[in-house]
């Protein structure tokens, strides 16, 4: 809906700026099996490549461009924003998302979903710390986006 309204956004999923890694051993994983076996989401992570998003940081000095998404690396890139919201929702309404989404399959396998319903309590704490603006996403999109978009013309010299 950024997009649709006009504004470069990129889904951090969808548009190359993450990637599946062996946390041991620190190897790029090209795609999870799926259904993802038992244990996989222990060993594996999906995390966030530094330099491509300095390259968006780079490109987009001089317009307001929107990264969309989570991964568990993300302190690492941290300091190339000036601004993180953090979007939150409720069990239900993640469990009713994530059963219902049409742009990928993650969180339908009971493993996947069991991760996701782990990490959502913590996201909001952990993003708070951090000094993150915090939204209610489990209200119409038009909402959330219009609060999204609020947030950023509250930065110091935005005009947009």
């Amino acid at each position: 809906m950024l997009r649709a309204r006009g504004h470069l956004a990129f889904d951090a999923d969808e548009d190359g700026f993450c990637r599946w890694v062996d946390r041991g051993r620190g190897e790029v994983v090209m795609d999870p099996p799926y259904p993802v076996p038992g244990g996989w989401l222990d060993r594996y992570g999906w995390a966030i490549v530094r330099e491509r998003v300095q390259t968006l940081a780079e490109e987009s000095r001089f317009r307001i461009a929107f990264l969309c998404g989570s991964a568990e690396n993300e302190a690492d890139v941290r300091d190339l924003f000036d601004l993180v919201v953090c979007l939150v929702i409720d069990e239900d309404t993640l469990r009713h998302r994530l059963a219902t989404r049409t742009t990928n399959a993650f969180g339908q396998h009971p493993e996947e979903l069991a991760a996701a319903l782990k990490w959502n309590p913590r996201m909001r704490a952990i993003h708070e710390n951090r000094g993150a603006t915090i939204i209610d996403a489990s209200k119409p999109v038009t909402e959330v986006v219009d609060s999204v978009i609020d947030a950023v013309q509250e930065l110091p010299g935005s005009t947009r």
